[in-house]
């Protein structure tokens, strides 16, 4: 798996460069069996049958004789000890990864007496290209003096920061009870069946002193959408910036996020990842870099990866990148750029953005903001290639078509459009895009949907200017037979 990582052995370059290459064989194999109307990168929800695979707590534990301090696990629900052997190796070799992810700072901690708690998430890549998700939050446990933060994490199929981020309330409200307490809550949400999108699950937990409470889970209706808030991405960026993070993402370049907080690099590069949609970034995507493997930055292939602040300089040299600082108050929000990030897309479709993301209000819930925001940029997908079905040609029955792209090209409604175009069309998101298409010629999703309606607004726009050229026809037409009337008059000819 691209997270897979020796924890006594990172390597020298050598050992990173073959890793990436594998990383890119793996992005690249078919992905036939995917469901382009599900949201990307993360694996489709609708392949998960319970809501976990297993919750870790992880701890900061001293090393003996040194100053230093190494994760460690110290509660799995539940064990590994069910499992094969080969399934088991697998997953240890999985837990090795979740540690530095949980912890990517790296050994250098000192004791502390106030954290404040964090919520983030991380992502699995397996070797047949599956994907797992990783939630974290950290905390500071119960306890006096100083003392090491410790987190929890679930690994899960399933992709719905939202859900888990209450299940982490529950379980961070028993763990300050017991760590006994937590097994019956998570061993409920293990039997439960995770719900279709906009249902409620219920689960009943006892709790000492409370009674059993029961606990509702409700996931959100727009489920393409569920893993993904954009109010970080836009507290963070302003609107010209945001787009252009998006025009160097669209064309699949390197880009490094900067921020001192966890939570803030997860869900921007999560939130950037679904601004694509229904296209899906191919290439490296790691939304904490573990400090261990900071070297990632070296890699020539495209990525998306974010990176603490604290980690500026290991970066800074880097060239023919965009690296955006989401930190509050920065005095260059870029401290590199290529810079054409602004010409990139095409100028009228630019200021449409723009007036769409304008229309966000700023008291507006997540599923209000999530609506505005991908409807913008999926309008925006629709103007540029929505035309792409009427260039596959020799399509009939099962029969796989042909994608024509250099007639594609040329049909795009604007010159403007066309010049995009014809850069887009070289991206692997694109590609794998269209050889889906070509596969499944007859595909409908909420793509599709937006394209027929497009098309069916341009037409009704297309005939009232017909109508109207007519009424100006006919207004014409008695104007000139009025004078025509006079002049005979006039002549005495009438």
């Amino acid at each position: 798996m691209s997270n897979e990582v020796d924890a006594g052995d990172y390597g020298p370059m050598k050992r990173l460069s073959t890793m990436f290459s594998t990383l890119q064989d793996k992005f690249h194999r078919d992905r036939s069996d995917r469901d382009l109307t599900l949201p990307q990168p993360t694996a489709p929800a609708l392949a998960a049958t319970s809501f976990f695979e297993y919750l870790v707590v992880v701890s900061l534990g001293k090393k003996r004789g040194q100053g230093t301090y190494e994760p460690q696990i110290t509660y799995q629900f539940p064990k590994l000890a069910n499992m094969g052997r080969s399934q088991r190796e697998e997953e240890e070799k999985s837990l090795k990864a979740i540690l530095l992810f949980c912890f990517p700072e790296g050994v250098n901690w000192a004791p502390l007496t106030e954290y404040p708690s964090e919520t983030f998430s991380f992502v699995l890549t397996e070797v047949d290209g599956s994907r797992r998700n990783g939630y974290c939050r950290r905390l500071l446990p119960r306890g006096k003096g100083a003392r090491a933060p410790e987190a929890y994490c679930i690994i899960s199929r399933v992709a719905c920061f939202g859900l888990f981020s209450k299940i982490f309330d529950e379980v961070e409200k028993r763990r300050q009870i017991s760590m006994a307490m937590i097994y019956p809550f998570m061993q409920s949400l293990r039997e439960a069946p995770f719900p279709a999108p906009g249902n409620t699950v219920t689960i009943k937990s006892f709790i000492p002193e409370s009674g059993t409470e029961i606990i509702s889970l409700t996931r959100p209706l727009d489920s393409w959408l569920e893993h993904v808030d954009f109010r970080t991405l836009f507290r963070c960026l302003t609107n010209e910036e945001v787009l252009k993070v998006f025009a160097s993402t669209v064309l699949e370049r390197r880009i490094i996020f900067m921020a001192e907080e966890l939570s803030t690099l997860s869900q921007v590069l999560h939130a950037v990842a679904a601004l694509l949609y229904p296209f899906t970034w191919q290439h490296t995507f790691i939304s904490i870099v573990p400090s261990v493997l900071i070297d990632v930055v070296m890699a020539p292939t495209p990525y998306l990866l974010g990176v603490q602040r604290n980690k500026l300089d290991d970066v800074i040299d880097q060239s023919d990148m965009l690296i955006v600082d989401l930190t509050e108050g920065a005095e260059n929000t870029f401290i590199t750029c290529i810079g054409d990030e602004s010409t990139i897309l095409p100028e009228k479709l630019q200021e449409e953005l723009l007036q769409a993301l304008c229309c966000r209000r700023d008291n507006s819930t997540s599923e209000e903001l999530n609506k505005v925001v991908s409807e913008a940029f999926l309008s925006f997908f629709v103007k540029t290639v929505g035309h792409f079905s009427s260039h596959v040609k020799g399509s009939s029955g099962r029969q796989p078509g042909v994608f024509q792209k250099k007639s594609f090209c040329k049909a795009s409604e604007h010159k403007a459009s066309q010049h995009f175009v014809k850069r887009f069309v070289q991206t692997q998101m694109f590609d794998i895009f269209i050889q889906e298409v070509e596969r499944r010629p007859t595909q409908e999703g909420f793509f599709h949907k937006k394209i027929a309606e497009y098309q069916e607004s341009k037409k009704k726009e297309k005939a009232k200017r017909g109508e109207g050229a007519c009424d100006v026809n006919v207004g014409v037409f008695r104007q000139n037979n009025l004078i025509c009337h006079m002049l005979l008059k006039t002549t005495g000819i009438d």
